[in-house]
């Protein structure tokens, strides 16, 4: 099966398709590794109402939530991959918690919670009962928390205290262990200096010490920083029953698999195409096919570098569009119109590159579907 596709200077160059889907097999009862995939959410195009407002196609979102479920991976929700802050409001985001967890109670779900719906806090006890709105708002729904990343605490903070006082606050209130979220600035550049410091290595011991001091309320920490050695440090650092979730989409693969002094489980926004490569991968990791789960997941991670390459805040873009070519949507259209923050290059390569790995499940409606969106570009 061959397409036409433009190179970087516009010449047309054939490709030819590998045309075989990958299969999808379920990732076993008690898998090596917890899996969270942080899932996107499908726009709804004909919303009458402003782009920005967070209206979702809820049929297609749900649907696309019992896919990663029957996969058996657990579901990340609310999160950043979900526009979160950027097209997602909260109130739209309750509403997504609140839907996932009444019409797919059957996957393993953690909750985005933050201070987005405050744009501009007087001060740190403002910040602490913002993320305490949120979190009473999702345990009341009883769901699980993941504390995301506050742009609002990063910018009133005035040093490592500051973070202490308000995490403090939400431990405390929270009724079961939490994960913590440090979302790097190339993800957000609002969040450069979280935990008080430039300086990676202090902001390390600030979170490293928040950890120590209430292990009790901490399931784990997802890191999100790009950088293998820090997060393999800090991994180290962990106090016995907290776990490292991996976040680095660059990296995932050798995280996942460990060392001789432990491993990461994985939150990745990357898991939400790549599903079932990771669900077969991780499979095979808990029957001790190590070589196995490396020869299945390695190969992803030219798509993943492309998908998340600077700037790395819009690799949701480059979710959606697989979505769409994969059929889990029928339109290419994001919230706030986010679809289009990346190059028409951008997307040919994804298409390549998901293409190679299998992981279009009717490779024709892909082809399809990439010649329409070509034609849009006068090609």
């Amino acid at each position: 099966m061959r397409i036409d596709l433009p190179t970087e200077d516009g010449a047309r160059v054939g490709y030819e398709m590998r045309g075989v889907p990958l299969p999808h097999t379920p990732m076993p009862p008690k898998p090596a590794r917890v899996v969270y995939a942080a899932a996107h959410v499908v726009a709804d195009p004909f919303a009458d109402s402003d782009p920005a407002s967070g209206a979702i196609d809820w049929a297609a979102t749900l649907a696309f939530r019992r896919h990663l479920a029957g996969l058996g991976l657990g579901i990340a929700e609310a999160m950043d991959t979900a526009q979160r802050g950027m097209g997602l409001g909260w109130p739209g985001a309750l509403e997504l918690i609140s839907q996932t967890l009444r019409e797919v109670p059957e996957a393993q779900v953690f909750n985005g919670i933050g201070t987005d719906h405050v744009s501009k806090p007087d001060g740190l006890d403002a910040v602490a009962r913002a993320y305490l709105e949120q979190l009473d708002a999702v345990q009341t729904l009883g769901g699980r928390v993941i504390v995301m990343a506050s742009r609002a605490l990063a910018a009133v903070a005035t040093g490592p205290e500051a973070y202490l006082a308000v995490y403090r606050r939400v431990l405390a209130a929270a009724d079961r262990p939490v994960i913590l979220h440090w979302l790097g600035e190339m993800f957000d550049p609002q969040l450069a200096g979280y935990w008080g410091h430039a300086d990676l290595d202090a902001a390390t011991d600030t979170v490293i010490a928040l950890i120590e001091e209430r292990a009790d309320k901490i399931d784990g920490i997802k890191i999100s920083l790009l950088d293998k050695a820090r997060e393999v440090a800090i991994r180290r650092r962990l106090p016995a029953g907290v776990r490292m979730y991996t976040g680095d989409d660059f990296n995932y693969p050798a995280l996942i698999a460990g060392d001789d002094h432990g491993h990461s489980d994985a939150l990745l926004g990357v898991f939400d195409p790549l599903a079932p490569l990771a669900a077969q991968a991780i499979g095979q990791l808990s029957r001790g096919d190590v070589a196995g789960f490396h020869a299945t997941l390695d190969p992803t991670l030219p798509l993943a570098r492309l998908m998340f390459c600077a700037p790395t805040q819009h690799y949701k873009s480059g979710v959606v569009f697989l979505a769409w070519l994969n059929g889990f949507q029928d339109h290419f259209v994001m919230l706030g119109g986010a679809q289009a923050a990346r190059p028409l290059p951008y997307y040919t390569g994804l298409f390549r590159a998901a293409d190679r790995l299998g992981l279009f499940r009717d490779p024709e409606k892909a082809r399809d579907r990439m010649t329409r969106l070509l034609a849009l570009y006068g090609f």
